[in-house]
């Protein structure tokens, strides 16, 4: 039975696929993990979504819960996609398969994230320090660190997302630095630190992340709000403001070659606002790819394969 994108994929996108090239203006970032098509079965295997040789990034959503109150280590959700049970005396589950899919991913040339956060759960810090210890934690459970409770067992994420979506702005400049440390001293592959903001500027949450600790990608999600994807109108003024995260990236955040990503919902369900037809998100990568040197590519929230 041929398998094949129910998404996607812009022609002019496809006929530059390549390997992933972090300074690129194409490149393909599909999150996975929380099933938000809505549909039994939607959801495949993680290894399913590498076959495709245009998808450069797959963000794994989400790690919701930074401390639990009973064992004081963070929870992973992955909408029923972790087959596992529990590490012993936690609430932390053991994606053994999951783990195993990011190596075949890896070898198969994705680069693979874990985003911190998302539109419910319960995280935040209260103060710098309390950020770099959670920084600790989570290089030693999915980075390169050690620890007897890793939920991918050997796999070693490329990188970290941050999709901030509630709390407060407190420690993810401090935890984005502490993070950069570990970083430094790795020397087995090149790891890489995204966010996924909101569209309008300044980011609630993010924005002092941004300006004051240094971030690769921004994933912006031009959607479920007023300067959402659907906002675009071609050669006139609207309420889509990519031009702002343009000025933003070169003139205000930390590292001044920051790519930014348009961020749009992979199908109508998957958000409440912000989606366009295949032929508009088309035209508007165009336009993008040819005006924006900070431009990177497309995220897709959320990826979506079906069969025919």
């Amino acid at each position: 039975m041929k398998k094949h994108f129910c998404l996607l994929l812009a022609g002019w996108l496809a006929s530059l696929a390549s390997a992933f090239d972090a300074s690129a203006n194409s490149n393909l970032v599909l999150y996975w993990g929380q099933n938000s098509y809505g549909q039994v079965g939607s959801q495949q295997d993680l290894s399913y979504y590498c076959q495709d040789s245009t998808t450069d990034i797959i963000v794994l959503a989400f790690l919701n819960i930074f401390y639990d109150s009973s064992y004081g280590l963070p929870e992973i959700n992955f909408a029923g996609s972790c087959e596992g049970s529990y590490f012993s005396n936690t609430n932390l589950l053991q994606c053994t398969s999951i783990g195993q899919d990011i190596q075949t991913c890896q070898a198969n040339g994705k680069k693979v994230f874990l985003s911190l956060g998302g539109a419910s759960g319960s995280y935040g810090f209260s103060s710098d320090s309390e950020a770099q210890e959670f920084a600790t934690t989570i290089w030693n459970l999915f980075g390169g660190g050690n620890s007897d409770t890793r939920p991918f067992g050997d796999a070693v994420v490329d990188g970290f997302d941050l999709d901030i979506e509630g709390g407060s702005s407190t420690g993810y400049a401090a935890f984005v630095t502490a993070l950069r440390a570990y970083y430094a001293d790795y020397t087995a592959k090149q790891l890489y630190i995204s966010g996924a903001p909101q569209c309008p500027i300044p980011d609630s949450f993010l924005n002092d992340a941004l300006v004051n600790s240094n971030f690769d990608f921004a994933f912006v999600q031009f959607f479920n709000n007023y300067c959402g994807a659907d906002q675009w109108v071609a050669d006139s003024d609207s309420n889509f403001n990519f031009d702002s995260w343009d000025s933003f990236a070169k003139t205000s955040s930390f590292n001044t070659d920051l790519k930014i990503y348009l961020g749009v919902p992979a199908s109508q369900s998957a958000a409440g606002t912000g989606y366009v037809s295949i032929d508009t998100l088309t035209d508007i990568a165009a336009e993008l790819f040819s005006t924006y040197s900070s431009f990177g590519g497309i995220m897709m929230w959320y990826v979506i394969f079906c069969k025919s």
